[in-house]
């Protein structure tokens, strides 16, 4: 399986696509969370992309596509893999065909691309509320999917917290890059014909059924 998630921040596309990874036994490759790992140690690319995500900006072309490039060389890529939050830009999408291409002539082939459609307005509540465990990553949300101790996270008892970008300015930007830079990847795959379309909104189960019946 090589399957790349497109959908706004906030469409739950993280969930799902760490469901169908372990159901797949390929590796969930979130470039968000790669991402904040680097920023959480400090390192060189944290400190680089740090400033840029706490604003709602996307990272370059060129830092993600060399993240990418190396991280699909690690042997357990090998099998296949599900792409959380890459590609962004039809530049990236480009790339990206020719890391994974297979010489077939058509560099996208053995590449299935899933668009998680959620309104605008329903991210940004989805978002706002959100709060995630700094010890687990596990996610939380105000309303829908509360800890049993409010503000406390059911497996690690740690003090959930708010991302620095999980706020409404930040949020209504990255949906505006959303809108400008990524969804023209949504049409760079709908004419290869390996785009298909999911509604992203109702309980988790429920969306993940459809994303499973999506690829059957």
């Amino acid at each position: 399986m090589k399957l790349i998630f497109i959908g706004p921040p906030g469409s739950g596309k993280g969930t799902q696509a760490k469901r169908l990874a372990a159901q797949h036994g390929v590796p969930h490759i979130s470039t968000g969370d790669m991402l904040r790992e680097a920023i959480a140690d400090g390192t060189a690319l944290g400190q680089q992309a740090a400033p840029i995500m706490a604003s709602g900006a996307l990272v370059s072309d060129d830092l993600m596509i060399g993240i990418i490039n190396d991280r699909l060389a690690k042997p357990d890529a090998a099998r296949g893999f599900i792409l959380d939050g890459f590609p962004r830009t039809v530049v990236q999408a480009e790339k990206l065909d020719t890391i994974v291409g297979n010489g077939s002539g058509n560099e996208a082939d053995g590449l299935r691309v899933l668009q998680l459609l959620v309104p605008d307005e329903a991210i940004v509540k989805r978002i706002s509320l959100r709060r995630s465990c700094p010890v687990c990553g596990a996610i939380y949300h105000l309303e829908s999917a509360r800890p049993a101790v409010d503000s406390v996270c059911d497996r690690e008892g740690a003090e959930l917290i708010a991302r620095p970008d999980d706020n409404e300015t930040a949020v209504r930007k990255r949906l505006e890059a959303f809108h400008r830079q990524t969804l023209p990847v949504a049409t760079f795959y709908k004419t290869k014909q390996v785009l298909r379309e999911v509604d992203g909104i109702g309980p988790v189960d429920e969306v993940f059924e459809r994303i499973e019946r999506s690829l059957s």
